[in-house]
């Protein structure tokens, strides 16, 4: 096909994903969960593994930034892509829930087992990374940058990560947001890259990717080489005894969670609907307006 598919074509694509998503089954859901926890912490590692040397140092520091955010995509790419379910993305459904396509309870439902599921997923890959010894990478530097990065999120403060929270799943949301309105791979890829690299090179906080950075740093503690090497880069050793489960769950993964809820629902979803939902509001689950073309509507329910 070689038209555009319009903004209000995407919010009709959006109501359908959303009712999809919100009727999926507890196996499923957990599965994929799990999966799309697990390809968010592949590009938080990855994009650490590149660019540690350049965050260390503060001349170099933006740079650094610059190349985990050019990294860092491939996890959401691994999720639309391949298929799996991410928390953040799912903040889209409330969109559904406000245009009385979706209940509350089954979008409840789908947040709570996704959650879980991405949770698993990410604390996966990091004690695969800390056991594995990757960490010892650039002279220990890789495990004490891994510590710095989770004593930094920690100790954030509630204002500062909730704000934080809101813009990257802003992004977040607008890369899955666009990457409805491609019909291929290369669409969809180009539709997530240039978002979430935005909101890494921002430095904004996402719940998800903090479900691997976080413990990655409170497991690699346990290991006095990365500590000294912590150390080396000024991180002091009251953050380093900071640094729990306790500081990551009250510190930061609360109030960054719920950043993420209010910038997907409130800036994407709730916006879209004000703008072009008019018509949403009908009670008919699964009937949406009617598109452009039926060739548009076929090719978008193959593609979802």
């Amino acid at each position: 096909m070689d038209r555009i598919i319009k903004p209000d074509e995407i919010f009709e694509v959006s109501m359908g994903v959303c009712e999809g998503k919100a009727a999926g089954g507890f196996r499923k859901l957990l599965v994929l969960a799990v999966l799309a926890g697990a390809f968010v912490a592949f590009g938080a590692e990855s994009s650490s593994m590149a660019a540690h040397a350049l965050l260390a140092d503060p001349q170099t520091f933006g740079l650094g930034k610059a190349l985990a955010g050019a990294i860092f995509p491939v996890g959401l790419i691994l999720v639309v892509i391949a298929g799996a379910e991410l928390f953040t993305g799912n903040v889209l459904i409330a969109g559904a829930v406000a245009a009385k396509r979706v209940s509350l309870r089954a979008m409840l439902r789908n947040w709570g087992i996704v959650y879980l599921g991405n949770f698993i997923g990410s604390v996966l890959i990091a004690w695969f990374v800390v056991e594995s010894g990757q960490l010892h990478g650039g002279a220990e530097l890789l495990g004490a940058m891994t510590i710095k990065i989770a004593a930094g999120k920690t100790a954030l403060g509630f204002p500062s990560a909730l704000i934080l929270g809101i813009m990257c799943n802003w992004l977040v949301c607008l890369a899955v947001w666009m990457a409805f309105a491609a019909l291929t791979v290369q669409g969809k890829i180009a539709a997530i890259f240039f978002p979430v690299m935005v909101f890494v090179l921002s430095g904004f906080e996402h719940s998800i990717a903090n479900m691997y950075y976080i413990p990655a740093g409170i497991m690699a503690k346990a290991n006095p080489d990365w500590v000294s090497a912590a150390a080396s880069l000024g991180v002091a050793q009251e953050q380093i005894d900071g640094l729990s489960w306790g500081s990551f769950l009250g510190g930061n993964l609360v109030p960054v969670t719920l950043g993420n809820i209010i910038g997907g629902a409130v800036f994407v979803s709730l916006a879209y609907l004000a703008a072009y939902g008019a018509g949403a509001k009908n009670g008919g689950k699964g009937q949406p307006r009617v598109l452009n073309t039926d060739e548009l509507r076929e090719a978008i329910r193959k593609e979802w």
